[in-house]
């Protein structure tokens, strides 16, 4: 694939402190922009902005807890302060917690409606504002959402409130387009296949955790710095150019 220069852009990634967040925060950075990695573990996050500098990138790490309203306020005060406006969004913190849903596990439903659905509506109202500027002055601006092909797949079993938080992921980003689009924000949807990540470390059903172990060996798994890929190709296109759905799978998963 053949990229264009990122240099002037200034990015946000949440979930940034490991899998998919990390390598594309690494990555947008290696291709030019200022990024500004979201997450809730410090120590961690300065530690992979530490490298991106190192590497001679420009990298803030900024402590955001994206279900929480201050403290987005917060992190996006200091985004400003250090790089000014963004242009270039990525939706990506999450969390996967199936149970089967006769088990009434309230604690990881809000869990999940709070960081897969409204954390990400957090973040985009937070900086829709910075994106529509940028659209405006003729620059590109993205935002890119990070659902999961457990949007429309309905073959996996007990991840029926979680599948649901990533549908409404997909559904508002196609909403969305008629509010960005027309302003010259592209919004562009990934749902990703079995991708490796944190995400099944989350999962304290042991039958669960090992049914995803067995899927990776069969069908394999993609790698996080593939998806970070992707986010710097659909992001790197002319301005004109909206990838606006994106399904990614291992070759051998149906």
């Amino acid at each position: 694939m053949s990229y264009e220069n990122l240099a002037g852009r200034t990015a946000v990634v949440t979930g940034a402190a490991s899998g998919i967040g990390e390598a594309t925060a690494v990555l947008l950075a290696e291709r030019g922009a200022r990024v500004a990695l979201f997450a809730r573990r410090g120590e961690r996050l300065e530690a992979i902005a530490e490298k991106i500098r190192a590497d001679g990138g420009q990298a803030l790490a900024v402590v955001a807890d994206v279900t929480d309203d201050a403290s987005v306020v917060a992190a996006v005060e200091r985004v400003h302060t250090a790089y000014g406006a963004v242009d270039l969004v990525v939706n990506n913190a999450g969390v996967m917690l199936p149970n089967p849903i006769a088990d009434a596990r309230v604690d990881e439903w809000q869990r999940m409606i709070d960081t897969n659905v409204t954390g990400v509506l957090r973040i985009i109202g937070a900086f829709a504002g910075d994106l529509n500027a940028a659209a405006e002055q003729g620059r590109r601006a993205d935002l890119v959402n990070v659902s999961s092909i457990g949007a429309h797949v309905t073959g996996f079993t007990d991840y029926a409130v979680y599948g649901a938080t990533k549908a409404a992921v997909t559904h508002l980003s196609a909403l969305l387009r008629n509010e960005f689009g027309p302003r010259g924000v592209r919004v562009t949807n990934i749902e990703p296949g079995l991708t490796e990540s944190e995400l099944a470390t989350h999962i304290d059903n042991d039958g669960l955790r090992e049914q995803i172990g067995g899927l990776v060996e069969t069908t394999g798994s993609l790698a996080a710095a593939e998806l970070a890929d992707l986010v710097v190709y659909v992001t790197s296109r002319p301005r004109h150019v909206n990838l606006r759905q994106v399904v990614v799978l291992p070759t051998a998963q149906v």
